[in-house]
């Protein structure tokens, strides 16, 4: 017997599932802006221009790879769990060393609305997601020993 997609016995809810396609979008275009408009980007946050950009770039090709990890968590939530940890304590972390960097001065006060959007929104929703795909992976294989 199939399981419907918005069946609590589903590995996703459907707010679930948008909200991971949401994620992987966002970090789609993030990390695009950050490779391609870089300076645009820097300008827009009230920062210099990155020197040397290699690093800057390298961050957006992270930030948008999580965004096909995310997709790939969307589609095939069970086997693709762990990459949602990585993103949650991606996020986690990150919002900790922006708070730390602009606590100290060395990143503008106009960073806090952009982590807030890019990350910190994120970290609720990830921790209850990822929670509920490790206990259907954990009865999942539960059921495979019976």
């Amino acid at each position: 017997m199939a399981i419907a997609e918005d069946s609590p016995a589903a590995p996703l809810l459907p707010w679930m599932r948008l909200l991971l396609r949401v994620a992987s979008i966002y970090n789609l275009w993030a990390g695009l802006v950050m490779v391609v408009f870089y300076h645009e980007a820097s300008k827009i946050l009230g920062m210099p221009r990155p020197t040397p950009i290699m690093p800057f770039q390298l961050d957006g090709l992270l930030v948008g790879l999580f965004g096909v990890g995310y997709w790939l968590v969307a589609n095939r939530p069970l086997e693709n769990r762990n990459v949602l940890w990585l993103g949650f304590w991606s996020k986690l972390l990150g919002t900790v060393l922006c708070g730390y960097h602009v606590a100290r001065g060395d990143l503008p006060l106009s960073f806090v609305p952009l982590v807030a959007i890019s990350d910190a929104v994120y970290l609720p929703p990830f921790f209850i997601i990822a929670r509920r795909l490790d206990r259907f992976a954990i009865r999942a294989n539960e059921q495979e020993i019976s």
